[in-house]
């Protein structure tokens, strides 16, 4: 069936009544709405999924591990733990310290000065996971009496390593 003019009332349009419905400011509305909520979903989904890689309490518990530095004497080491490894702290002479800065660093596997790997002002602690390269053994050398190897370090048991 066609639309004749004559039907139309007096003073009105025969274009069709729905045009009034794609307003553009409700749709761009709607779109926003949709986009705005589609973002709160996925930051509903992402924060738990970032949040579960943060270390568990406990795990934050064991990875500090504090020292009373005054009542190592110079000369001295002793062994401690840091995440269940052992640890070892030593309170280096001035003659060691001098050692260590005269030996030539291009000389060394990994060439670096004291200065390089200690803090500014504290050059006389040398702090080192005491865990043997070769097979994970516990080297000698931070305990009282203990065998420190050719080099006064410590030394490995297990198949002679001196560090």
């Amino acid at each position: 069936m066609a639309i004749v003019d004559d039907m139309v009332p007096p003073g009105e349009s025969p274009e069709p009544f729905h045009e009034e419905a794609h307003d553009p400011r409700r749709r761009d509305f709607i779109n926003i709405a949709a986009v705005s909520f589609a973002g709160v979903g996925a930051v509903a989904i992402v924060l738990p999924l970032i949040n579960q890689m943060n270390p568990s309490a406990d795990v934050l518990a064991q990875s500090t591990t504090e020292i009373d530095l005054s009542k190592i004497l110079p000369g001295q080491a002793i062994k401690t733990s840091f995440r269940k490894q052992p640890l070892f702290v030593r309170n280096l002479t001035p003659k060691e310290i001098s050692e260590a800065d005269a030996v030539d660093v291009s000389t060394l596997r990994d060439p670096q000065t004291l200065e390089e790997r200690t803090k500014a002002g504290k050059k006389n602690w040398l702090i080192t996971l005491g865990v043997c390269t070769h097979l994970g053994c516990v080297p000698l050398g931070a305990g009282e009496g203990e065998n420190k190897g050719p080099f006064g370090g410590y030394f490995c048991p297990c198949h002679g390593s001196a560090y």
